[in-house]
């Protein structure tokens, strides 16, 4: 598995600092630096006539200039060639993955999680929480955010199956060792799947709002309308729809501008964006009921080992909080409930979310 690490630059507002370094190639036997440097020029600009190896921003598998949000002392390049698994139509596509880490790369590695839709972003004030004694990095999925969108059926078909298989790619490119995951909404049942396979990579998992009941393995109107055949495919292309209205219907979350036009930038600047998410829209309206059939039946089988927290935001106007209580009991997993949250915890309470993951990471790692 090639990987190879690159970035491009892009104007920001003021508060927000783009990220460079130059551009390589790395093999899967050497060592993988993922650490950067921040940029000194102010008046780098977006890169719209840049190279297919850069990315121009409205490519739909050549990768896309890549924002890096993240402000603090260190951040991950986007990352290059994760190859995709076996159900992957092509195999041997080279996908760029958008990233940033936070906290020394010695100290336990913490992999954040984000939901459908939304964005590594959502964890942007939980990272420095948990960076003072973990090494805690949040990652946007394909599809999302500012890692490439390909065209379906280039490569990638946004099932299921092929979130779940390169999820195993990025954890091993992460970490070598254990790690704690912490995945919020609809993207929960693929990470338990995955973890059902891999417990012995896992100190934790802990589920922001997942979606646990029979009654929620059906999308939100809000969500299920982008599958939609045409209408679908229309309000996909949408900012304020895309984003905008897909965090804020949820629960009691207000966006803040400056952060609206951080989720709605994928959408502004490429067409791929609602492609994207128009398929995996599909995907998810065709295979999450057997998706969160089989999580039930893992997180309840008694040879599942891996020490489980659900945390549940109780204001979520997508996931009813009924049954969840008695299926963490009926499965003696651990549940910690947040009074004032919706379905995006970590937006809405994210000091309190922050905490809440490092209390339990306290309680099984050594500091």
């Amino acid at each position: 598995m090639a990987i190879c690490l690159s970035s491009a630059s892009l104007s920001l507002p003021k508060q927000y600092h783009p990220f460079i370094s130059t551009p390589q190639i790395l093999y899967r036997k050497k060592k993988v630096i993922l650490t950067c440097q921040s940029s000194n020029d102010p008046n780098e600009d977006y890169l719209l006539d840049a190279p297919v190896s850069v990315g121009d921003g409205f490519s739909f598998s050549g990768g896309e200039s890549t924002p890096c949000w993240w402000h603090g002392e260190k951040a991950k390049d986007p990352i290059f060639g994760l190859a995709m698994a076996g159900s992957s139509q092509a195999s041997t596509d080279l996908f760029r993955w958008f990233c940033v880490e936070s906290g020394s790369p010695g100290n336990p590695p913490v992999i954040l999680i984000h939901g459908f839709p939304s964005q590594a972003y959502s964890y942007r004030k939980v990272l420095p929480i948990l960076s003072k004694n973990y090494h805690a990095i949040a990652f946007d999925w394909l599809g999302f955010g500012f890692s490439d969108k390909p065209q379906p059926k280039y490569g990638f078909d946004y099932t299921l199956k092929e979130y779940e298989e390169s999820l195993e790619s990025i954890v091993n490119e992460f970490s070598k060792d254990k790690v704690t995951l912490v995945v919020q909404g609809y993207f929960s049942p693929v990470v338990v799947k995955y973890a059902k396979d891999h417990q012995e990579k896992l100190n934790q998992l802990i589920l922001l709002n997942p979606p646990l009941t029979v009654k929620h393995a059906n999308l939100p109107s809000t969500l299920a309308v982008f599958s939609n055949f045409l209408l679908g495919e229309i309000f996909s292309q949408d900012p304020l729809r895309a984003s905008d209205k897909a965090l804020t219907s949820c629960g009691p979350y207000k966006m803040k501008e400056d952060d609206a036009m951080v989720y709605r930038r994928p959408y502004l600047i490429s067409g791929s964006s609602g492609f994207a998410l128009n398929a995996i829209s599909r995907s998810m309206k065709k295979e999450l009921k057997a998706y969160v059939e089989e999580m039930r039946r893992i997180l309840m089988d008694e040879k599942w080992k891996v020490e489980t927290t659900v945390c549940w935001g109780q204001r979520d106007r997508w996931l009813s909080f009924e049954g969840v209580e008695d299926f963490c009991k009926e499965s003696n997993h651990q549940l910690i409930t947040l009074p004032m949250a919706g379905h995006h915890v970590q937006e809405d309470c994210s000091e309190e979310v922050g905490n809440i993951i490092a209390g339990i990471l306290r309680k099984t790692t050594r500091i």
